[in-house]
């Protein structure tokens, strides 16, 4: 057995977030990643920074803050339309970095709609402070299936 697969060794992750299951494709390979629901459209995405997140001086690596903030701006549409999306335009502002082993969570708000177009805000934070923030542009495209009764359920937990 390694280390690694001790169970004191399992990070905590904080309440009223679950792990997503996304665990194919790029979601492998940045994850894992958490989510939380609130009341109507409000959500948290998050992540906790690991070492392969991170670049050469142990900060979470901008790269991977760009994928999360798409993820969790983006994000918006799906609550606000329950349609998939996919982004024309992301601008961020990097103000603070994350170390390994602290969580960052990050959400947004639609703040325009017009046609299949939506203008988001969002910011990223790691405690009090805010790590990023950030607008883009997302184009909606078809509707996502219904979710199952027990995910919505948990959701609304």
């Amino acid at each position: 057995m390694t280390d690694d697969l001790l169970e004191e060794r399992l990070p905590t992750i904080p309440e009223g977030y679950r792990q997503m299951n996304w665990t194919q494709g790029f979601g492998r390979q940045i994850g894992p990643l958490y989510e939380r629901n609130g009341p109507g459209d409000s959500y948290a995405r998050a992540f906790l920074v690991s070492e392969h997140h991170t670049n050469g001086m142990r900060n979470c690596h901008g790269g991977m803050l760009m994928a999360f903030a798409d993820m969790a701006f983006g994000h918006a549409i799906t609550q606000r339309a329950h349609r998939y999306w996919v982004t024309v335009r992301l601008l961020t502002d990097f103000l603070s970095s994350a170390a390994v082993g602290e969580f960052v969570e990050g959400t947004a708000e639609v703040v325009g709609e017009e046609d299949d177009l939506y203008t988001v805000r969002g910011r990223i934070w790691t405690g009090a402070r805010t790590i990023m923030t950030g607008t883009g542009v997302f184009k909606a495209l078809g509707a996502r299936p219904a979710r199952p009764l027990a995910a919505v359920a948990d959701a609304a937990e």
